[in-house]
């Protein structure tokens, strides 16, 4: 029986997702819980397992393309017969695809998804967007969208996916135009609707490296047979078109989307609904490098990194401690303060910046506290944060010292009301008991929500952070 895999919400209220790169393709065995593809989320790069056993059919959303939760994202053949099972083979050897755009939808029974997560109890309607560059790959609509209803979710019926046009052979790259921008009246050349071609010949494809797209069938109904894809494979390399070779090209346009449109959408939010306020501080650090230098030299931190960001995390904590509304959100009706502390750590990544947080920091030892910091800059970096690092967050704090700046104004994480920065640590002149000295100093700079802290309570939090880093020491007084 061929069954549809739906993209699941793997996130809070995940509207859609991107489909960033695909591990199987058409003709591939798959096993259940075997990972089949990467999706980028709003928050960051998901894997997704297969639900089902059996062989891939066709993938129904290309690399690059952008696909609405709860649309149909591969298909795959179980092999488990079943009513319409037989006709539903049939037409996958005959690789015919019918017209599903006028198709009445049949009884649908519930669809198996990933494990943990479920489709949305309805579908998603939205506006057709236009794409910023053609889909790497056709999308070639599943066989048994008419002869197999059987397999589908018990969610009402989501809009039948039409053909995506096909990718000339030669990619389009940046032009003055834009990425892929349309030549002469600005209309898109017509492509083939859909590729007709068996499982194996697809694998043969795959294994000799040739773009099914590009090629006329020979057999029934236009279909590509193995000879096809074999001449083609022994055919010499094209010539580069005129339009990859114009590499000079004076302009780049880059689609926003994923992590980066998520977070332009939740700067814009937070500075123009909250008042920010931000307060500045020069601290003397040079007894926080000692404690940091002497930390790294015991047995409890011997696999894990020691930075200043630890005893800066540490200080911040303990403020919190102390000045608990700090630590809270403002809903508009009410101020709720939190206590405990998910403390958020934005990191800069390849697809833009993101803040994941430690769950109950405020509980954590030490050693504790530098173990979860480490592992969860490295998931971040390589983008291997689950979307339930990603929220929750209570107060952030931001590094930018480790791009070599003294400070900046930070905005606020979204559902926050307060976030640290720590600027470069540097030798600077420091006056240390009436005399000149030469001494390693920071600055702090903390934004604050207006509504919820105010100049007096935010000045109170930066102090504490301040003195503590200027004496470690003072942190066991208050923790």
């Amino acid at each position: 029986m061929l069954r549809e895999f739906r993209l699941p919400d793997v996130g809070e209220g995940l509207t859609e997702a991107e489909i960033v790169k695909w591990h199987v393709a058409p003709g591939d065995s798959v096993k259940i819980n075997q990972t089949i593809v990467e999706i980028e989320t709003a928050k960051a790069v998901v894997e997704l397992p297969c639900p089902y056993e059996g062989t891939v059919s066709a993938l129904l959303a290309g690399e690059g393309q952008t696909v609405d939760v709860g649309s149909p994202i591969i298909s795959v053949e179980d092999g488990v017969g079943g009513d319409g099972a037989a006709a539903g083979r049939q037409a996958l050897a005959d690789d015919m695809v019918p017209d599903v755009r006028n198709a009445a939808p049949a009884k649908e029974e519930r669809q198996p998804v990933l494990v943990g997560y479920g489709v949305k109890t309805s579908a998603t309607r939205r506006r057709p967007r236009k794409p910023a560059a053609p889909a790497p790959s056709a999308v070639s609509v599943p066989p048994s969208a008419v002869s197999v209803p059987r397999a589908a979710v018990s969610a009402p019926p989501v809009a039948p996916v039409v053909a995506a046009p096909a990718v000339p052979a030669a990619p389009a790259i940046p032009v003055a135009g834009g990425v892929g921008a349309p030549q002469g009246n600005g209309s898109a050349t017509p492509a083939r609707a859909r590729v007709l071609a068996k499982p194996p010949v697809r694998k043969l494809a795959k294994d000799l490296g040739v773009d099914l797209t590009t090629l006329t069938g020979t057999g029934p109904q236009g279909s590509i047979t193995r000879a096809d894809v074999e001449a083609a494979a022994a055919a010499p390399a094209p010539v580069a078109s005129a339009v990859r070779r114009e590499a000079g090209a004076r302009e780049e346009r880059i689609p926003v989307r994923g992590v980066r449109k998520a977070t332009a959408q939740a700067m814009v939010a937070s500075a123009f609904s909250a008042p920010h306020v931000t307060e500045w501080l020069q601290v003397d650090v040079t007894e926080t490098m000692e404690a940091v230098r002497r930390l790294r030299t015991l047995p409890e931190f011997a696999e894990v990194k020691v930075s200043p960001l630890l005893l800066v995390a540490k200080a911040l904590i303990t403020a919190v401690k102390r000045h608990p509304m700090v630590n809270a959100t403002w809903t508009g009706e009410e101020i709720v303060v939190k206590h405990y502390v998910n403390l958020g750590i934005a990191a800069a990544t390849d697809r833009g910046l993101i803040v994941p947080n430690v769950k109950d920091a405020d509980a954590m030892s030490l050693p504790e506290l530098a173990w979860a910091l480490g592992e969860l800059t490295e998931r971040a970096r390589a983008g291997k944060c689950q979307p339930a690092e990603l929220s929750g967050g209570t107060i952030t704090i931001t590094n930018v010292g480790v791009f070599g700046v003294d400070a900046g104004t930070p905005i606020l994480n979204p559902g926050e009301v307060a976030i640290l920065a720590i600027g470069q640590i540097r030798d600077m002149p420091w006056v240390v008991d009436g005399q000149l000295a030469v001494r390693k100093v920071t600055t702090l700079a903390l934004s604050f929500d207006h509504r919820v802290v105010d100049g007096e309570l935010g000045s109170y939090v930066l102090r504490d952070v301040g003195a503590m880093l200027e004496d470690p020491l003072r942190m066991l007084a208050w923790s």
